[in-house]
């Protein structure tokens, strides 16, 4: 299935050039389409990997950047080996998806905002991140490129309900490379909502990418990509 579907029916005639397609993601066991409308993503939210990228995670609050709604790739659809990179990175990540928006959310609220969960990858022009930290610059470039945000169908909470434990894990062509549990997130869903509503006012069709485990590396065009989240479901992406 194709991320992108027409955003409206209004004429041409009222817009400088054509409306640009809305970005969808399918939704498990339904017809129906979850539409995107921002992607957030929490960095450095796993002990293991924190430290894997020289930080101390007993010292941080969260900190978040952004993907752009256009950098979905679907299942089915393979990932092109992106252009100005020569270090391209995985990384497994549960998605939580949010149904109702709001600001200032509370913990104890912060479930009830959220409409389903499903696997994403966060993909990562490592050498161009690298190079970009060490100007203190911002990371877009190595993580906000097309099709860098590989994502499953969402699963609705209403059938799963909120993993908070179980297993994390990426395979590249059958061999394990990066693992973790869910349980080993530094801040957890809740917190992650409640936080984020307090810088950003969250909307219906916002996309959070909650952190990644330790074991991130590097991928060839050709390999085969296969994520995993328990409870959740999986993702499969070619390399191209």
């Amino acid at each position: 299935m194709n991320a992108q579907v027409a955003r409206d029916g209004h004429a041409d005639s009222q817009y400088v050039f054509s409306v640009p397609a809305l970005t969808t993601v399918p939704v498990e066991g339904s017809d129906k389409l979850f539409p995107v409308r921002r992607i957030y993503c929490v960095g450095r939210n796993f002990a293991a990997h924190a430290v894997e990228m020289g930080h101390d995670p007993s010292k941080e609050p969260p900190f978040f950047f952004q993907k752009n709604a256009d950098n979905i790739l679907l299942a089915g659809n393979d990932f092109p080996y992106p252009p100005k990179s020569n270090d391209v990175h995985f990384e497994v990540e549960m998605v939580i998806a949010i149904g109702t928006g709001g600001k200032d959310i509370s913990q104890e609220n912060a479930l009830d905002h959220v409409f389903g969960y499903a696997v994403g990858l966060d993909m990562t022009r490592r050498d161009l991140q690298g190079e970009a930290k060490d100007l203190r610059r911002p990371w877009e470039i190595g993580k906000a490129f097309e099709h860098s945000a590989p994502c499953s169908a969402i699963v609705p909470a209403s059938k799963i309900g909120h993993p908070s434990a179980g297993e994390i894990w990426v395979d590249v062509d059958g061999t394990r490379r990066q693992t973790g549990d869910l349980n080993q997130m530094i801040w957890k869903t809740p917190e992650i909502i409640a936080y984020l509503s307090g810088l950003f006012v969250l909307a219906p069709g916002d996309l959070i990418f909650s952190g990644t485990p330790g074991g991130v590396g590097g991928i060839q065009p050709g390999n085969l990509m296969h994520a995993f989240v328990e409870g959740v479901g999986e993702l499969k992406v070619r390399v191209s």
